[in-house]
């Protein structure tokens, strides 16, 4: 912040601009990685730093980020770079949200992208609601074998009793790197994200939405993988984290829903 002079003689504090640290975790991510950096590359408001958390990929993962150096350094965006073995990605990104140094912290995956505006949009809302979590609309997307993209659906966000992981986004979620300094992923289970926002949600946190849509999602993770096995260990998982942070046992019939509402969508 830095002090003015008005006309008066009084002195008037003005606000520096809200610095957004973006973060990506990455392990083999040569495929789709790509369109990820450029997203943060082309960004309305730029980020004031690109923080890569790399598993020590064995593909080009690295070797194509490096390519980039020089657009980020021309856009003054430091672009930071840690490579080295994790416990896997919620261990990436506790690591990057140690390293940030902005306001606001978000987190994009390796196969995921931003909507050009997306930090323009979160930093506006910041500056008017101060928020400690945010998140916005999501655009998703099937991919082909050949690797063709195809748009899906548009997933809206919204904030609402009872809290369910449908009003929410995770590539489009920001935090405070004050709440990081306070939150943690736990590592436990592939819900940490969601496990997180409940944890904040239950301690009052400020939460802020943005009905835009900010991100684009790939469907083709862990959380979209077929088998009734593989169903029944992520509706385990959700519940989990909702009976850990004291919410009712009768979100026990919303984890199924999800689950089926994936089975039947394909």
């Amino acid at each position: 912040m830095s002090a003015q002079t008005a006309e008066n003689g009084t002195k008037q504090v003005s606000k520096a601009p809200v610095t957004i640290s973006v973060i990506t975790p990455t392990f083999n991510s040569a495929k789709t990685f790509r369109k990820t950096i450029e997203s943060v590359l082309n960004q309305t408001k730029a980020p004031c730093e690109y923080i890569v958390v790399d598993g020590a990929s064995t593909d080009d993962t690295l070797q194509i980020l490096e390519e980039y150096r020089e657009a980020f350094e021309n856009k003054g965006i430091d672009l930071r770079i840690l490579s080295e073995k994790d416990n896997g990605i919620y261990d990436a990104m506790n690591k990057g949200a140690q390293m940030a140094k902005g306001d606001v912290v978000g987190i994009i995956n390796s196969d995921d992208w931003y909507e050009t505006i997306a930090l323009e949009k979160v930093a506006e809302t910041y500056e008017k609601e101060h928020f400690d979590l945010f998140y916005a609309d999501l655009r998703i997307w099937t991919e082909s074998p050949e690797g063709e993209l195809k748009e899906k659906l548009i997933k809206h966000s919204s904030l609402r009793t009872p809290v369910v992981s449908r009003d929410w986004n995770h590539p489009t979620t920001f935090l405070t790197k004050e709440m990081y300094g306070i939150y943690r992923y736990k590592c436990e289970s592939l819900h940490d994200d969601w496990e997180l926002v409940l944890r904040m949600r239950k301690d009052g946190r400020k939460v802020s939405v943005l009905n835009e849509v900010l991100a684009n999602f790939r469907m083709n993770g862990v959380s979209h993988e077929k088998g009734l096995g593989k169903a029944i260990s992520r509706g385990k998982a959700r519940y989990k984290a909702y009976v850990d942070n004291g919410y009712s046992k009768f979100y026990f019939f919303e984890c199924i829903a999800i689950e089926l509402a994936k089975w039947i969508a394909g």
